[in-house]
This record gives structure tokens, sequence and C-alpha cells, in this order.
């Protein structure tokens, strides 16, 4: 177990509101205890930031470019322990986590290439002067973190933020606080310059806090709920910028494929990978009606009896571990009776894995054809399936949404390919590859209910820093020259 502590104005502090600890879903064993900032430490946290700000965005970038490569190093260094630390506090499998520290020490590199060409400089001759395009960072930026991807999600923004020159208070979910004290004990290694990142731990009232404070940017990753809730808050602030990253009901559409056990893998890694614990999963499958369709089920329970679920430290390695508590596997089985008792027909139950802690689950399968459903993202091993008569039926199923993060078509036609993605209404879009499919070096976000048309991953640049335009001579000069009107 470990004790947590805040990181606010270069300071390692102890919190001095109510205490709350972390456990390990896959064990019940407690990871990490610690008190919640109160709200004047949170209030002393922006302040910290808002001291550093002028300083760290006037330096020259190659000095914020260093710092975040002592953060990257210090990651790299860290890896084998911070990734442990995350299959402790969340329950997922060690391969999975691996690759999540991999990925937030390559985020280092790809920020950089990113700022460079999305939110770089840029100048050309005038008959007057010069045309100069600027970028400008924002100012302080609270980063409020989820729980699926403690690591990975709020380096996404932390790291572009402090690149461009803004400054950091970052929240991590009030399941995984321990990951985020390890991202803030990299960025002290770093030796950032006191106030530009600061730590707080909390749950929401510390977030609500946090919120209420003179921040400039809101970078958060999260549901769809608490993204709509943001957007109202700040509905009459325009200056507080809103980076949003929120969940979907995703569709995962299959047509003229012929290999069904082939299918049958993709349509696997869409639902189930991370327990269902990624909001780019796949949470409606459309087929075709007919034996081509049931086919595809048929396979698709076959596989899913080959997957193991079990403690993220287990031999064999687990495919997946539980949810990440109790409390959510409670919220995930009611939604999933709740479409039951509406008429959902069960494919495969759900139910709890081999006498293990309450937070596991077992994958579940529904046909949902002709049944209202919920159209809501049920954060959890369980896909929907919904059976059509044609091609264009898959389309405007698909579409039947107020989410639009990620979509996918399972085809051996590419010209299917062509009309879907002409389309579909999503913001990744995947052909005969998972939904969860995604690259640091591309943009990663949706619209409607699943984002606000700020996508982060590589687009991340352009919500950390604004464009200036600029107009210049080199020295004053009469200009009634380009004026009309003139006596």
């Amino acid at each position: 177990m470990t004790d947590g502590r805040l990181y606010i104005d270069g300071q390692w502090t102890d919190g001095r509101g109510d205490g709350f600890a972390s456990f390990d879903p896959a064990t019940e064993a407690r990871v990490w205890r610690g008190n919640e900032a109160s709200t004047d430490q949170v209030g002393h946290a922006v302040a910290a930031a808002r001291a550093a700000f002028p300083d760290w965005a006037d330096r020259p970038r190659a000095d914020r470019i260093a710092a975040m490569k002592r953060y990257q190093a210090a990651l790299k260094a860290r890896a084998p322990a911070f990734a442990e630390a995350i299959s402790r506090e969340t329950g997922k499998a060690l391969w999975e986590t691996t690759a999540e520290l991999g990925a937030m020490a390559g985020k280092v590199d790809i920020s950089i290439r990113a700022y460079d060409e999305r939110t770089g400089e840029r100048t050309a001759e005038t008959a007057f002067g010069l045309a100069t395009l600027r970028h400008r960072p924002h100012g302080v930026a609270a980063v409020l973190g989820p729980f699926n991807f403690p690591g990975h999600l709020p380096n996404g923004h932390i790291v572009p933020a402090l690149l461009a020159g803004d400054t950091v208070v970052f929240k991590p979910s009030e399941e995984t606080p321990y990951a985020g004290q390890l991202i803030a004990e990299c960025l002290a290694e770093a030796d950032l310059p006191a106030g530009v990142f600061n730590l707080v731990q909390g749950g929401r009232d510390v977030g609500a806090t946090l919120l209420d404070q003179p921040i400039d940017a809101l970078m958060f990753t999260g549901s769809g709920a608490a993204g709509s809730h943001f957007r109202k808050k700040f509905a009459d602030d325009p200056h507080v910028i809103l980076a949003l990253e929120l969940g979907g009901n995703n569709p995962l559409v299959v047509w003229d494929a012929a290999d069904a056990e082939a299918v049958a893998g993709i349509i696997v890694q869409s639902a189930f990978v991370t327990t269902g614990q990624r909001c780019s999963c796949a949470r409606r499958l459309i087929l075709p009606e007919g034996p081509a369709g049931d086919a595809i089920i048929a396979a698709v329970d076959g596989f899913v009896d080959r997957l193991i679920f079990a403690p993220w430290d287990s031999t064999p390695e687990p495919y997946g571990g539980p949810l990440i508590s109790k409390r959510a596997a409670e919220q995930a089985l009611s939604a999933l009776q709740q479409r039951i008792g509406m008429g959902a027909k069960v494919i495969r139950p759900s139910g709890p894995v081999d006498n293990l802690p309450a937070a596991f689950v077992r994958p579940a399968i529904l046909d949902v054809t002709g049944v209202d459903v919920p159209d809501e993202e049920m954060f959890a091993p369980f896909l929907s399936v919904t059976r059509v008569a044609s091609f264009d039926d898959t389309i405007a199923a698909a579409n039947a949404t107020r989410y639009g993060l990620s979509a996918g078509l399972v085809s051996d036609d590419p010209a299917n390919w062509d009309r879907f993605i002409r389309r579909i209404r999503a913001g990744v879009v995947n052909f005969n590859r998972p939904t969860t499919g995604a690259a640091g070096d591309m943009p990663f976000g949706g619209l409607g209910a699943s984002g606000n048309h700020r996508p982060s991953a590589y687009y991340a640049a352009d919500y950390c820093a604004y464009p200036v335009a600029s107009f210049e001579a080199g020295a004053v000069r009469n200009i009634e020259g380009e004026m009309k009107g003139l006596r």
C-alpha cells in the first residue's frame, strides 16, 4: 500500500480533506491511501499555475522540449514498476499496462512533431513586410483523468499542453489516484519550474472545486453525461477551451464476409478487450439476417469461450481482468438486465467469473433486434446484436445513435467500404480492423455526445494553443497610398 500526497507549487504536501483509498479490483487489496485536496489547496494549485504561466510560456520552446524529454526518460526508467502499479489499481492485464507505458513515453516525440506541424510558426513576405502566423498557449489547463487508461489518457493532454506553454492542474480519477501520483513523480523528476505542473487528488467535489477556479482550459476524458455537464457549465464562458473526449455507443457492421472465424476475432477484440472498458469498444454488432449472420454469432460465441479473465498477475496470462470496481460491475449488470427486461434475447449470459471478486463479469451477448433499448454506453464486456435485411439498413442502424466516436466495417467487398466511409458519422472508422484500433500520430475523438470536435492524440496540439495572425512592417511609414476616399 502506498501513501498518497499532493504536488502543488513544486512541493509535495498532504491533503487536508477527507481520506480515501484505491483498491485492486482483482484482489480487493488496498493499493493507495491519501487525503483529498481541500478547497484552499485546489485554489493554491491554480494560483501557482497562474503565477508560473508567464515565465513558462515565454521560455524558448527548446527549454520546454528538454523538460518533456526528461519526463520521457523518467517514464522509461520507471516503466516496469509503473505498469505494475496500473495493473494493481485497475486490474488490467500486465501486457496491456506495459503497452500503456510505452504509449506514454512515445507521446512526447509525437507531440513535438504535432506541435511543429499543426501549431508552429509560419512567415511569408508581403509588399509591406511580413505576414506571420504564431500560436500562443491558453494559460492554466485543468486536466481531469479517467480510470480505464489512467496513465496514457491524461498524459495525452498534459504533454502537449506543457509543450505549448500552458501550465497544468491535474486531478486523476478517484478510482486511480496512484497512477496520477506516479505521473506527478515523473514530472517532478523532470525538474519543471515550480507551479508549472500541479497534482490534486479527490472525488467529484474536488473536480467541481477545480472547475470553479479561474482556469483557461478544461481537458477531460470520460463519460458523455459528464461532458454534457461541462458544456452547460461553461456555455456562458467561451474563454475556457473545452477538449472533451467522451464515450460512444459504437457500431460494428459485418456484411459480405465469408470467413466467420476471422470475423469473430475482429468482433471479440472490438467488444471485449480491456473487459469492455475502452471508449472505442464496439457496443453494437449489426449483422445480416439469415444463415450468414447466424454463423457469425456462433463463431463469436465460441471464440469468447477461449478468453481468459483472471487477476492481472495470473498464469497463464489473462486476456482481461475485472471491471474497475464492484460498484461498476453492479451498475453494468443492472443495465444489462434492463435490456433483457425490455425484451432483448440472451445469446450469451453474463455472470461471475470462477468465484473471483465481484468486479469480475463474464462477457455477454444480447440480440436486441426490434427492441427499443437505451442509446447509452455500457462500459463493460457486453455486446448487443441487431439483425438487418440490407446494407443500406446497416448504415441506418449504425448511425441511429446520438454518439459518434468509433465505428467499423468488416467485409470482403471494398465497394461496401466506399459507401460506409462516406455515410457513417464517427471520428474513428476502421475497415476489417477492430473498432479499438487507434494511433497516437492520428486524431482520436468523436462528434455528437462523443466529443466537441476537438480530437486528441495528434490533434491535441490544436486545443493547447490558439493562433495569432500578425501583419508586420519593419518601420513606421505613411500608408496613405493604401487608403481610398481621401480629400
